[in-house]
């Protein structure tokens, strides 16, 4: 036999092993799928345990009206059964496993009931993790409150640019994708690059598994309105080094370290090792420099030298992160719409500079303010604020500024805040940095992101 028909076979075993393994897992049990929403995730993850034959109730506090555009993605499926505009107990005590959606409460008295009743609740990006590990893939995590997002991609940026495209993989908190519907493409030797938010993290603990390779970037606050402290949040993010194994490899931010130290993780944190100062990346900021230095680490057993540092010189950055858009009159315009909290909003101020037009406002997270009314005082010469009725983030951030004799204009759309934008005559660049969370202006903060682009694209 030809070693290009072995190498085929040995693929092909692989993935009936994997499908046996996980529709195996899932064949004819019932579950309840808590939460569906309108991201897609939610469908994706629907549709995929449907397929894999289990009997389905997918239950979310939203309306059917409110789900319309999600349930119709999934009407083809004669195993779901929609329970919605609220939970029903039952659904969570008789079922044989829930998976649970990122975000639900802590204090879910519905998840409380399940595990009273001795049923499995669980979470999709770490079930899926679980069935890529035990196949062979190694499987990279990434998680922090800053710069998660920009450090998994440019992981993955640096595998597709020095292996086979179909074997690398990106999921986890990443927009519209399902990772649980991915294993089915998943190969033994595949890399696997997943974002994971403290929320997704709670599923690791339960399931009690770790990436072979983990990135914790820092903590700051953040989620306060969810967690009633900062050592809740931590606790989950932890999850991602708490059940390392010997050869694995864990890679933290040198604000986190001692934190980290101290929690006495399995594995030891590798040194931390700062970019070389005449590495010239495309992205702007110093924060984005150490972005790079931990995607480095990370890489650094598995990529060879020269070619990570191809990869991060031509890294373009992420949507809606510090994301340069276009230029209108010679002003810039940057996209900065995933800074939900003051700290992201504080980093992209640095490393844009002075003389800068910022468009922020949003929804509380119980943040403190101070830090970032200080640095909208040196850095920034024309501040408009979204005002909408749920926006109790907008307001407190009025009195702040007011009480610091801070100057700013108010808009209550993201057409009437471009407008002012522009109408100011700006001497530095544009930036749209909320600052805060989405929710009561936009669906979500990705149909936030849209609006911003294309009011942007269509100036």
């Amino acid at each position: 036999m030809l070693l290009a028909e072995r190498k085929f076979l040995h693929v092909v075993k692989c993935y009936i092993s994997l499908m046996q393994s996980y529709q195996e897992f899932f064949l004819g049990k019932k579950i309840t799928l808590m939460g569906l929403g309108l991201l897609g995730r939610g469908v994706g993850d629907a549709a995929f345990l449907a397929e894999c034959g289990a009997q389905l109730t997918v239950t979310d506090t939203k309306t059917e009206a409110e789900l319309a555009e999600s349930i119709q993605r999934l009407t083809q499926y004669t195993n779901i059964t929609f329970h919605l505009g609220g939970h029903l107990k039952d659904d969570f005590t008789s079922a044989d496993m829930v998976i649970k959606a990122a975000g639900v409460p802590l204090d879910s008295p519905e998840i409380a009931a399940a595990r009273d009743a001795g049923v499995q609740v669980m979470m999709s990006t770490a079930l899926f993790a679980k069935f890529a590990i035990e196949t062979g893939a190694i499987v990279f995590g990434v998680t922090g409150t800053r710069g998660k997002s920009t450090v998994a991609h440019m992981i993955h940026w640096a595998f597709s640019e020095t292996a086979d495209p179909a074997t690398v993989h990106i999921g986890g908190n990443v927009r519209g994708i399902s990772t649980l519907a991915m294993l089915p493409r998943i190969k033994k030797g595949d890399t696997i690059v997943l974002e994971l938010d403290s929320w997704q993290l709670q599923g690791f603990g339960d399931l009690k598994t770790s990436p072979h390779v983990a990135v914790f970037t820092n903590l700051m606050p953040d989620h306060q309105n969810y967690y009633k402290n900062m050592d809740e949040y931590f606790a989950d993010k932890a999850n991602i080094f708490r059940y390392q194994k010997p050869g694995n490899a864990l890679v933290v931010g040198e604000s986190i370290r001692e934190k980290i130290l101290a929690a006495d993780p399995p594995v030891a944190p590798l040194p931390f090792k700062s970019l070389p100062k005449d590495l010239v990346l495309e992205i702007p900021g110093e924060h984005n420099r150490e972005n790079a230095a931990l995607a480095r680490m990370a890489l650094s057993a598995h990529i060879e030298e020269p070619e990570i540092w191809a990869s991060l010189r031509s890294f373009q950055g992420v949507e809606g992160r510090l994301q340069f858009v276009r230029e209108v009159e010679g002003i810039k315009i940057y996209n900065d719409n995933n800074a939900t909290t003051p700290e992201a909003t504080i980093a992209a101020l640095k490393a844009l500079g002075f003389n800068i037009t910022l468009i922020a406002g949003g929804s509380e997270k119980g943040l403190d303010l101070h830090a970032l009314v200080s640095e909208i005082k040196k850095t920034v010469s024309h501040l408009i604020v979204l005002i909408h009725p749920n926006y109790k983030g907008s307001e407190r951030l009025l009195g702040e500024l007011q009480e610091a004799n801070v100057p700013f204009e108010e808009a209550v759309s993201l057409q009437e805040a471009v407008n002012c934008s522009l109408e100011g005559k700006p001497k530095g660049p544009i930036i749209f940095s909320p600052a805060f969370a989405s929710f009561g202006m936009f669906k979500n903060e990705y149909d936030r992101n849209d609006q911003f682009l294309r009011i942007i694209n269509t100036l």
